[in-house]
């Protein structure tokens, strides 16, 4: 999928880290140009690991880079642009996870989300453009309140309708859409620091 003047694309996975049948996982394996953030083996709840995995896997691209983010992800990657490191192109979030919220069980409480970091989600406008794709029936986040986070993000908010989390549990493998979204992102002529 990528040309020569294409940028990296970097997979941000959710808390499950890599997983065979996602979305992200297929997507990477059609593109040229792919990195992904590696899972972390240990403190993997910690936020500021994780912030700090994403930091490494971009310190190591020259050239324009696009992030797609799912999930916990898409909150790595805000928090992340609080204190970027390197120009981005742009950033896919698809279905982040509300983590101020409670979420569904075998997921973390909120309770240890806050002692790992990842709490307040920052509200502040993203240093490059984005694109929020969310979905009206998200175990993991209203509709209401990701709109809500995208309009303070700057985002251009995709209404998916229900896709439930857009991951494997609800159905969801290879996700064409991710495709279309990306390529916006990755013709978008200007770069932002």
């Amino acid at each position: 999928m990528n040309s020569i003047a294409d940028p990296t694309v970097v997979i941000v996975p959710g808390l499950r880290d890599h997983v065979a049948d996602h979305w992200q996982t297929l997507l990477a394996d059609k593109l040229d140009r792919v990195r992904t953030v590696p899972p972390l083996e240990h403190d993997k709840l910690s936020l500021t690991a994780r912030v700090a995995a994403l930091d490494a896997v971009l310190g190591e691209i020259d050239g324009p880079v696009v992030l797609v983010a799912h999930s916990a992800g898409c909150m790595i990657t805000v928090h992340w642009a609080q204190r970027p490191t390197r120009p981005i192109q742009g950033a896919l979030l698809a279905t982040p996870a509300d983590l101020e919220q409670p979420l569904p069980e075998g997921y973390p409480v909120i309770e240890d989300l806050e002692r790992n970091g990842w709490n307040p989600i920052p509200r502040g406008r993203l240093p490059f453009p984005s694109i929020v794709a969310a979905s009206s029936n998200d175990p993991l986040g209203s509709h209401r309140r990701i709109a809500g986070m995208a309009e303070t993000w700057g985002s251009r908010l995709v209404d998916l309708g229900d896709v439930g989390h857009l991951n494997p549990a609800a159905g969801y493998g290879y996700w064409p859409q991710a495709e279309e979204l990306l390529l916006e992102l990755t013709r978008a002529k200007q770069v932002a620091s």
